[in-house]
């Protein structure tokens, strides 16, 4: 069945429903603002997965963790979503530096997560001259470090981020500031900075899901609660959007 039959490009819903995807052949889920947020499942989030089932697949501008411990961490909430169905923004990021741009020598601002898989794949996350520079969301950028950073920048080091998300939603609807806020602050100080990323809004990860799974684009849906990010990757893809919009809590 082709998707488009039954869902509206953007399709506005103000919580999880599992008719609302029913036809369809592959269910592409943010995780924040969608199904979890601050580790902490929304009321519907069980029924919505375990109706899912194999279908959902996580494609999360997340840059915090990898798929084996975002998948480990949604067990302990009662949500199976085995790692091979998670694509997260940073461990995608991390993934092609390695094995498309071959980068061995990487200045990495991540959580502990992601700099044990950058060195579990053989890359130097100690070189005093890096080939790239990797943003991620980490507590650990401040104005102290963002000095170097920028001049790991311009000794000629590539730099990629992870997304350009300002911030995601907490669980009350109140922003929680993201990886794009750090960039909006190294910007501030270098407005002439450049950086790629594959987050969301560009399509890769779906494009990735499309084509680990050998579904066509017009049998798929995106769940997403930002139309900037989501369903503009969305529309990329060539995916139908279904657009969650969370009342907030009062």
């Amino acid at each position: 069945m082709d998707v488009a039959t039954t869902l509206k490009p953007a399709e506005r819903h103000t919580f999880l429903d599992p008719g609302a995807v029913e036809g369809a052949g592959l269910v592409l889920c943010d995780l924040d603002g969608c199904l979890v947020s601050e580790g902490r499942a929304f009321p519907e989030t069980a029924e919505f997965v375990a109706a899912c089932g194999a279908r959902l697949w996580i494609v999360s501008n997340a840059s915090d963790s990898t798929a084996e411990a975002l998948s480990a961490r949604l067990s302990g909430l009662g949500l199976s979503v085995p790692a091979s169905r998670i694509l997260l923004a940073g461990e995608v990021a991390l993934t092609h530096l390695h094995e498309v741009e071959q980068v061995s020598r990487l200045r990495l601002h991540a959580a502990p997560p992601l700099v044990e898989a950058a060195r579990a794949l053989g890359i130097d996350t100690g070189s005093d001259c890096p080939e790239a520079v990797l943003l991620c969301r980490d507590p650990g950028v401040t104005v102290d470090t963002m000095g170097p950073l920028l001049s790991d920048i311009a000794r000629g080091a590539r730099l990629w981020v992870a997304n350009e998300d300002l911030s995601h939603p907490g669980h009350d609807g109140q922003p929680v500031a993201e990886t794009g806020a750090l960039l909006a602050a190294l910007r501030a100080i270098r407005p002439e900075l450049a950086w790629r990323g594959l987050g969301k809004p560009d399509p890769t990860m779906l494009e990735i899901a499309l084509a680990r799974t050998g579904v066509a684009p017009a049998r798929a849906v995106f769940v997403g609660d930002n139309a900037a990010t989501d369903g503009v990757a969305a529309a990329a893809a060539g995916v139908a959007f279904l657009h969650i919009q969370r009342r907030p809590a009062r």
